[in-house]
């Protein structure tokens, strides 16, 4: 595509905890390899009370914290710091809008805002850049979730972005789109061709994606008892990575063509009645258990409070379109799980007949695992003869081809997906970005969940930490002769 990059960068939310950890590390990473455009500068505000001097001593602690140690270079460091400024705004109120445009300047040359808010801040603050000339032509703007809590509010937050900012400037962030494994699936799809003959209900029997966490609250208790973990996780990182699974072929690589196959995929997932959901969903939420050979205290511990608030959720979705019809997908997510670990498993249809049957070995039916985290790989399981002479008969075992994305790159370094997302901010692709429709269809569905959950007075089952979740969330699956892919 042409790229199109500003002359300004603005990062609201500069002093959380996102930024210390994620964005400024990634700006220095770009400024470290030469690819942030030339004089771009880098003007940071939040509520806190800075000037230029003071935030950039904020942000070298930052980096001194969170790069690692190859990439500190006093220099490299000195010259990035050049690029920051800072002005404090509290986006309530309208009267520091004047003074944050005075602090970025002229914007003739472009401008990318990345908003990193309350969504409750998001009106006040599209109004006030809107008031002061900071919602221009020339002006981009990136958001981080939560883009709402349900489909009316997040309708609601859209607008309000609309009003400032038409959807060829606004950029939905997901970062898990700019993980190298996810982009990878793209390239597993549609760059080899042997995969599309049976990528389809004719040759997959079931697909499931894991995201699990060993994590508890930390120092998210406000906003997750807010949301749990079917609003935190599964309306975004799970049904994107769904999304790159059940897509068609776009026709090309570009934001419009690969959004608009996501966009069909999420208006066929088959909305549940709220019948349908208690046989369909399982939602879960952590006790007393241990993780990582450490003894932990509950949710309800954690929060001060008794809480219905689901830290974990398991489901069984449907595509409902030519491809995919009668292929379940099985969706879970949770917190203080077993391991961490983020993975599609993709099962295949095991052989129509065996010709091995009572010689010693069960065929088991290939699977594709494709690992985001915390490896990067993507390994085929396949059944194979076990050495020997076989006077007892042909004995298979099932072994995996292995791909290390890890090992096959292992001298290039390893980007964080920020990285990656901030420069596409920059240069103006929204390629791995969210557009409105592919969000309000997300919300469709999850509402349709929700509503079944209180109609049916849903509220979650206890599993200890450091489990797999709630027991039912394995009969979810073993009811259909599936098993979670757990190994």
């Amino acid at each position: 595509m042409t790229r199109n990059p500003v002359g300004k960068l603005l990062l609201f939310g500069a002093t959380g905890d996102l930024s210390q950890r994620m964005l400024l590390p990634s700006l220095f990473n770009l400024h470290s390899d030469g690819l942030l455009p030339d004089g771009l500068t880098i003007t940071g505000t939040a509520r806190s009370d800075h000037d230029d001097a003071s935030f950039r001593e904020f942000a070298a602690k930052a980096l001194d914290t969170f790069l690692p140690d190859d990439r500190k270079d006093a220099d490299t460091i000195k010259s990035f710091l050049e690029r920051l400024q800072y002005q404090s705004l509290d986006a309530s109120s309208m009267d520091g809008f004047p003074a944050l445009a005075e602090k970025v300047g002229d914007v003739s040359n472009g401008l990318a805002i990345y908003l990193s808010t309350a969504p409750s801040l998001f009106e006040s603050t599209i109004k006030g850049l809107e008031s002061v000339g900071l919602a221009g032509e020339t002006v981009r703007i990136g958001l981080e979730k939560p883009l709402g809590y349900d489909l009316a509010s997040s309708k609601e937050i859209n607008d309000a972005v609309a009003f400032g900012f038409p959807e060829e400037r606004t950029f939905r962030i997901d970062h898990y789109l700019g993980k190298e494994t996810v982009q990878n699936i793209l390239a597993l799809r549609f760059g080899n061709f042997f995969f599309e003959p049976i990528w389809n209900a004719h040759g997959i029997d079931n697909v499931q994606i894991t995201i699990a966490e060993t994590v508890g609250l930390e120092d998210r208790a406000g906003y997750y008892e807010g949301a749990g973990a079917l609003r935190d996780m599964v309306q975004n990182h799970i049904l994107q990575l769904l999304a790159l699974i059940a897509m068609e072929p776009p026709a090309r690589y570009d934001g419009t063509a690969i959004r608009d196959e996501k966009a069909k995929v999420f208006r066929s997932l088959r909305l549940m009645t709220p019948e349908e959901v208690p046989n369909n969903t399982v939602t879960g939420q952590y006790s007393d258990g241990a993780v990582g050979g450490k003894i932990v205290g509950s949710y309800a511990d954690e929060l001060g409070k008794p809480s219905k608030t689901e830290t974990f959720v398991a489901i069984k979705a449907h595509v409902d379109n030519w491809r995919w019809q009668g292929v379940p997908f099985y969706l879970r997510t949770g917190k203080r799980m077993a391991a961490r670990r983020s993975e599609i498993a993709i099962q295949f249809k095991p052989v129509p007949h065996s010709m091995f049957a009572g010689r010693g070995g069960l065929l088991q039916p290939n699977t594709l695992v494709i690992r985001l985290q915390p490896e990067e790989y993507i390994q085929l399981l396949v059944m194979a003869k076990e050495p020997g002479l076989d006077r007892d008969g042909i004995r298979l075992r099932e072994v995996p081809l292995n791909l290390s994305l890890d090992a096959e790159f292992a001298g290039t370094r390893r980007r964080i997906a920020y990285e990656r997302l901030l420069l596409d901010l920059i240069e103006g692709d929204q390629t791995l970005f969210v557009r409105r429709d592919e969000v309000e269809a997300q919300w469709t569905w999850i509402d349709a969940i929700r509503a079944g959950w209180d109609a049916n007075d849903v509220k979650p089952k206890h599993y200890p930490s450091g489990s797999w979740g709630p027991s039912s969330a394995i009969a979810l699956t073993e009811r259909d002769g599936v098993h979670w892919q757990d190994d």
